[in-house]
């Protein structure tokens, strides 16, 4: 019994020995570890203190280019430049956002993009004597931005012949950049391919360029570049230059004829023309949004259920063609104003009418162009018998207070009557400049013989 009982306690002091045991070693680790952090850091800091020796020569970061603003894609250098130290052999370190970076050389090179936004930091030791080293450099902060290129023209609505003024701004704004200016060509993929425009593929220094002769609707882009090697930005978006009049090759017609329209009446739009592929454009000039519409499906027309008040122009594309271009408008309430969408030429016929959403011609009703009376109706519309150059303009009606919107009404001058007036225009010209330089003849021969009659007196008496 007594020796079973000395097993037992033995057994039970074994299980207690072995769980102190196990105590035991783990608190000794535990210790061990510490000591030796602490030792390390004794030993770091003995290091620091006695066998690294700080230099004086202070690293400062520098970049190029040096522009005020970076953009996206644009070649960014920075240097660490230990100042005083240019003839000693450094390796440098760099922090960007207090992460050291794997690079160390002295120029740490990159692409702009917004993964490189940051404060950096830089520091070198040399190489012959590892234990020497600067201190840290100020922090130097990069930001890289997003260029936009906006386009805009000059004037919207074309004047056949006139001269049309791209200016392309960088937005922020910014310098050192030269411009360069394209034309949008449509292709099959719901969007434009771009040319150069004659004159241009060098760019230009000033932000604006100049398009003369221009007749029809057209589409035009820009993109900028700066730096050596020149980096390119990519291309703005498309901006038109419109024209309303039609010719043979391309051309939209409008079912019903007339800018304004209420909602919920439908539009018809057909493009015709040298092409059997064509696209239908809208863009909303409230918002500046250009959207490509379905194709047509019923007899080569394509129609627009007006479901909401909104302004929008509309044209044709196909190859390298552009139709005419249309201002449309709609309108829930109110009245509207009858006029024609195309330019009426001149010598022809044109009645407004101001109509009510009933389809009613209201009495009494005031038509305006240019923000004047010019008539009061009892009829509800104004004919004008043989349009002028000088009928052209924004018209407006207004019946028991309600103001329809404004549309612009153009004139088409043929070109025989125009030519007849550049014509005339330069016979005057001429003729005003001879009747001057004959009187200015006669003048002098009127000086001339009054000298010489002075002249002549004293040699009378």
């Amino acid at each position: 019994m007594s020796g079973e009982a000395t097993i037992l306690i033995t057994c039970e002091f074994g299980i207690f020995a072995i769980n102190k045991c196990v105590l035991f070693f783990v608190f000794v680790f535990i210790s061990i570890e510490i000591l030796m952090k602490l030792m390390c850091l004794f030993v770091c800091s003995f290091v620091s203190s006695y066998l690294v020796e700080t230099v004086t020569n202070k690293p400062v970061i520098t970049r190029q280019p040096s522009w005020s603003q970076i953009f996206q894609g644009e070649k960014i250098t920075l240097t660490c430049e230990v100042q005083g130290g240019e003839k000693t052999d450094w390796k440098y370190y760099w922090w960007r956002n207090s992460q050291s970076l794997p690079d160390n050389e002295k120029l740490l090179q990159f692409t702009a993009s917004e993964s490189f936004n940051g404060e950096y930091e830089c520091m070198a030791r040399r190489k012959v004597d590892f234990y020497s080293s600067t201190t840290w450099s100020e922090a130097f902060t990069v930001s890289v931005l997003r260029l936009k290129l906006v386009l805009s023209v000059s004037p919207s609505w074309l004047i056949p012949g006139a001269s049309v003024t791209l200016i392309c701004h960088t937005e922020p704004p910014s310098a050192g950049w030269s411009f360069y200016w394209f034309k949008a060509v449509p292709n099959s993929q719901d969007s434009y391919t771009y040319e150069p425009l004659p004159g241009t593929s060098s760019g230009t220094a000033n932000n604006s360029f100049t398009v003369h002769g221009q007749t029809h609707t057209a589409g035009y882009a820009c993109s900028a570049g700066r730096g050596d090697p020149l980096i390119y930005t990519q291309h703005s978006r498309p901006t038109f230059v419109w024209s309303s009049g039609v010719h043979p090759s391309a051309s939209l017609t409008v079912n019903p004829d007339r800018v304004q329209h209420f909602t919920s009446e439908s539009l018809s739009l057909t493009c015709e023309g040298n092409s059997s592929q064509w696209r239908l454009i809208q863009f909303l000039t409230d918002d500046s949004l250009l959207s490509f519409l379905p194709p047509a499906t019923i007899n080569g027309s394509t129609y627009i259920k007006n479901e909401a008040p909104r302004k929008a122009v509309y044209w044709c594309e196909s190859g390298t063609e552009f139709s005419n271009a249309v201002n449309i408008s709609t309108h829930s309430d109110g009245v509207i104003l009858v006029s024609p969408v195309y330019p009426v030429p001149v010598g022809e016929s044109v009645t407004l009418l101001c109509v009510m959403k009933t389809g009613n011609i209201p009495s009494d009703v005031f038509f305006y162009k240019n923000n004047k009376v010019i008539e009061n109706e009892r009829r509800g519309e104004m004919k004008i018998s043989a349009v002028s150059e000088s009928d052209e303009g924004f018209y407006k009606c207004q019946y028991n207070g309600r103001e329809s919107a404004q549309s612009w009404m153009a004139v088409k001058v043929s070109r025989s009557e125009s030519s007849s007036f550049h014509v005339w225009l330069i016979f005057g010209l001429v003729c005003g400049v001879l009747l001057i330089f004959i009187l200015c003849l006669l003048w002098c021969y009127k000086c001339k013989k009054s000298e010489l009659i002075l002249t002549l007196k004293p040699l009378e008496k």
